[in-house]
């Protein structure tokens, strides 16, 4: 059975999720007790019995989700009895970063920590309420961009996520990229709608961030990942480090091109796609990309089944 994996980034949390499967796997409590201990705080406990607007907090979220993610993945492969084989692995934003750490099987601890540094970095580089961030509902990619460049009126106001061909997502100055809704809003051919995220991420304001964190790449210990990872910033296939290294530089400030991404998945050679972590977003957009193509995502035990038999070639 040919597959790829995908994991989701900020946006697909909420308190509880992965509960169930750190009670009833002990590979999967691992994962979480391991998480801890590179933090330093009980993202755990945070992430159990927080509230909503705990794990909105960028520093709980992105280190949150990699955790889970990761979690539900060594409980996916205990079941399936053997470690996972895709032909590749994506993930959104800064689920990438999730799918590394998935390839390598090792950097869970190091990738844990690396959060709180970028999002330190994220908040140094644009205070809190400087920037923002907005989904376009219902309007083509050309079209958002040649409203972004209308409204920038010399601020950052570009295209930050193409999520699928009607869906895209703007990020900048928070005035440009008010203007640039006001004007979607006033065509009355879309909808828009707020991200509450703590910096205007893939945009060229997060330029400096991108150049301290190539540095910090410096002193990580990287190891070739076992399959092929397809990078946001350009939608290709890549395994080898300086590759990797590279797109992961360029996406802190580069769109986030994940229409494009499944695009390639599929020329690559995939039968279906397992959503690996919180919620079932990308799976919702997998379904609007490949039509009639199903994809399986497992955020609780109930449906791990599932993705068993279709990992397994069986009927589902």
């Amino acid at each position: 059975m040919r597959y790829s994996l995908i994991f989701p980034g900020q946006g697909a949390q909420k308190p509880g999720m992965g509960k169930e499967f750190f009670d009833s796997y002990p590979v999967s409590r691992k994962v979480f007790e391991e998480a801890d201990d590179a933090l330093g705080f009980s993202l755990s406990d945070i992430i159990f019995n927080g509230t909503k607007e705990d794990l909105m907090k960028t520093a709980v979220t992105q280190p949150a989700i990699l955790t889970v993610s990761i979690a539900v993945l060594k409980a996916i492969e205990y079941a399936y009895g053997s470690e996972l084989k895709p032909r590749c692995a994506a993930g959104h934003s800064l689920g990438e970063y999730t799918s590394l750490v998935a390839a390598v099987l090792y950097l869970l601890l190091t990738v844990s920590g690396w959060f709180i540094f970028a999002v330190e970095l994220m908040q140094d580089a644009v205070p809190i309420g400087v920037g923002a961030m907005y989904a376009i509902i219902g309007m083509d990619f050309e079209r958002v961009r040649e409203i972004c460049t209308e409204a920038s009126r010399g601020e950052v106001c570009e295209a930050a996520n193409i999520n699928e061909p009607m869906q895209i997502v703007i990020s900048g100055h928070k005035g440009a990229v008010e203007r640039a809704t006001a004007i979607v809003s006033a065509s009355g051919s879309a909808r828009v709608v707020p991200l509450r995220v703590s910096a205007p991420f893939h945009c060229e304001l997060m330029r400096p961030v991108g150049d301290k964190l190539k540095e910090a790449f410096v002193k990580i210990n990287w190891k070739t990942p076992r399959y092929p990872i397809v990078t946001n910033v350009s939608a290709e296939i890549v395994q080898n480090i300086e590759g990797l290294k590279e797109a992961l530089y360029r996406q802190t400030f580069s769109p986030v091109l994940w229409y494009q991404s499944v695009l390639a998945m599929e020329s690559y050679g995939t039968d279906g796609y397992i959503e690996i972590g919180p919620g079932s977003v990308l799976s919702g957009l997998v379904r609007k990309i490949c039509k009639g193509k199903r994809p399986y995502p497992v955020s609780i035990p109930e449906e791990l089944d599932t993705a068993l038999h279709f990992l397994r070639g069986e009927q589902v």
